[in-house]
């Protein structure tokens, strides 16, 4: 053997031996006992993960902005934007196709994504036909105009759709509601600050999902009202 193949070997071996290092290592944090602060990040990534953060806010503007009738037209927007996508990652979890509620796998996303934009898509043109409140109409739009660039970022780079769809949010309640909403924006942060902690995502990952979600959702909101 010659000493250039013996080298090439030498680096080939030690590449590996670096990589099964590092597998070990992560799948050791993966097992290790979760701490006060992964436990504290578990929750706040659970508890105001898109589907919730949707359901509460188009009640939220339904009632505030048009009371009983307004409440109604929420529910009906809630359930093709946030009931009906959860039920389809839930199949897809039963099924083996998808391997937690999160969908933290990336290239899996780019299956749900597409599903949730043709459920949102539905509950727009139903709520455009039968002239529901133009609010709610609006943030609908908004919804499915930030699925968009979350989509085509999620072919490359996993973008957090938490802070996305939290940061739109807020500032889609800001528009309609008046700027005091936007005192919520803090716990756009804290949801970041989950993702990141449970290595779902990185801190870049999270910035550029508020971003996306701000200005997208703020923006076709704001025209689409």
């Amino acid at each position: 053997m010659t000493t250039e193949a013996m080298t090439t070997e030498a680096v080939s071996a030690e590449a590996v031996s670096t990589e099964a290092t590092a597998s070990e290592a992560v799948s050791a944090e993966a097992t290790a006992a979760p701490t006060s602060r992964t436990i504290w990040a578990r929750r706040v990534t659970d508890g105001v993960e898109p589907k919730n953060v949707i359901i509460a806010v188009c009640l939220l503007m339904g009632t505030v902005r048009y009371g009983w009738t307004g409440l109604g037209w929420a529910a009906f927007a809630a359930l093709f934007a946030a009931v009906i996508p959860t039920l389809f990652i839930q199949r897809g979890i039963r099924k083996g196709t998808l391997e937690d509620r999160h969908v933290g796998h990336r290239q899996r996303r780019l299956t749900v994504i597409p599903f949730i934009m043709g459920s949102v898509l539905t509950s727009f043109a139903v709520m455009l036909g039968l002239d529901a409140p133009g609010d709610l109409t609006a943030m609908v739009a908004a919804m499915f105009a930030s699925l968009i660039p979350i989509l085509v970022i999620t072919v490359w780079w996993k973008v957090s759709v938490h802070t996305a769809v939290a940061s739109g949010a807020v500032v889609c309640l800001g528009i309609a509601l008046g700027p005091l909403w936007l005192l919520l924006y803090p716990m756009v942060a804290l949801i970041g600050w989950s993702r990141v902690v449970l290595r779902d995502h990185t801190a870049a990952q999270t910035v550029v999902g508020a971003a996306v979600g701000a200005l997208t959702a703020g923006l076709t909101f704001w025209l689409a009202r």
